[in-house]
């Protein structure tokens, strides 16, 4: 008999099955070359499949598991998403479990702390990560003119200058004038694609507000084709790289230290991400759903 792994597919960001963003969870990865993992996520054809195994000798003691992440184009050193749904993968099949509420993830881009919440009395359980330390780059003129016309949107410029902020995943952050003009961007996804490549980037991530009162504080919309993804449902670097991105353009007074971003609803999802930039931390949480649950053939 083939050898065979706990499989899992879990729809993040969303307690709604089929509204979020899936990520496939390998759970007994141990042996498997960075080419069988690509072959698997190639065939999962999901914008991320993840890999559980052991902890490093670096880090015995420190982590509960290490991940390994990979798009259909390559692995990422860090994705929010898959490590939302990792975790509620591994805490759901009972691999590991929360102390003091927390978790802590290895991955390639080192040591990513996880709070887990909720979950008593069939209260719905929310995990949030923090964002790795960002390394943040203002794009000069001639990159946004460029940017401009790869999205076929103007950006905010000022203190709100797109910016690459690199967290192990590499987004370039925009605003645009407003959540409306989100959801009617219409970028050139060939150019966008080679632009990335050029630059070694993950893709863009544009952002607006929505008016006070709505359900959501902004809209939000990633793009990696570089990586085999034309639009992540919802993406939780991606939001993690716009918390950093509100936080250092002196917005979070106006819109809120602690917000919901909605993401997905031009791909017919409902995605929803809790961002919080208090005491300087951006965390980035959400719910998570399992909508299969099987074994995979390795």
């Amino acid at each position: 008999m083939s050898r065979s792994s706990p499989f899992k597919q879990v729809d993040v960001f969303t307690s709604v099955p089929f509204k979020g963003n899936p990520v496939a969870v390998v759970m007994e990865a141990e042996g498997l070359t960075a080419e069988q993992m690509l072959a698997i996520a190639n065939w999962t054809n999901l914008s991320e499949t993840t890999f559980v195994l052991p902890v490093s000798q670096a880090h015995r003691g420190q982590a509960d598991y290490r991940l390994r992440i990979f798009t259909p184009g390559g692995e990422l050193p860090f994705a929010g998403h898959p490590t939302i749904g990792t975790a509620h993968a591994l805490l759901e099949a009972g691999v590991v479990s929360a102390r003091d509420g927390a978790l802590v993830q290895e991955c390639e881009a080192g040591l990513v702390r996880l709070q887990v919440s909720g979950g008593e009395r069939g209260g719905a359980q929310r995990i949030a990560f923090e964002l790795p330390q960002p390394v943040v780059t203002p794009l000069d003129d001639a990159a946004i003119a460029e940017l401009e016309a790869v999205l076929g949107a103007p950006v905010r410029r000022g203190e709100a200058v797109p910016r690459l902020i690199d967290v192990g995943a590499r987004w370039i952050v925009a605003q645009l004038a407003d959540a409306q003009a989100v959801l009617d961007c219409r970028p050139d996804f060939n150019r966008m694609k080679l632009r990335d490549m050029r630059d070694h980037n993950t893709g863009v991530t544009v952002f607006g507000a929505w008016p006070a009162g709505a359900a959501a504080g902004i809209e939000v919309r990633s793009f990696a084709p570089a990586h085999g993804v034309v639009e992540d449902p919802v993406c939780g670097s991606g939001n993690g790289c716009v918390g950093v991105f509100i936080r250092d353009s002196g917005q979070a007074a106006t819109l809120g230290p602690d917000y919901v971003a909605a993401q997905g609803s031009m791909l017919g999802r409902a995605g929803r991400v809790s961002v919080s930039l208090q005491g300087g931390q951006v965390r980035v949480g959400g719910q998570a759903v399992t909508c299969v649950e099987g074994r995979i053939a390795l």
